[in-house]
C-alpha cells in the first residue's frame, strides 16, 4: 500500500482561492492524502466554504485556530 501524504494548507481570508486549492489537491494522480487546512480566525466565507467541501470529500479535515475567534 501506498504510504498517506498530509498535505498541510494555513488558510486566512481564502475565500477567491481556497476551493480552487483544494480541488486541485483532490485530481492528483496520487490518491492516498489527507488534506488538513488550518483556519486561522478568517472573516469572510472562508470557513464555510471549507465545510461545504468537507462533506464531499472525505480526506479533507478542516481546523480553527479558536484563539483568533475569540474576543479579549
Amino acid at each position: 500500500m501506498d504510504k498517506k501524504v498530509s498535505i498541510v494548507i494555513p488558510a486566512y481570508n481564502s475565500e477567491k482561492y481556497i476551493k480552487d486549492c483544494i480541488l486541485s489537491l483532490q485530481r492528483q494522480t496520487y490518491k492516498n492524502i489527507e488534506i488538513i487546512v488550518v483556519n486561522d480566525g478568517s472573516k469572510d466565507s472562508t470557513l464555510e466554504i471549507l465545510n461545504e467541501l468537507a462533506k464531499e470529500y472525505n480526506n479533507l479535515i478542516v481546523l480553527m485556530n479558536i484563539l483568533k475567534y475569540l474576543q479579549y
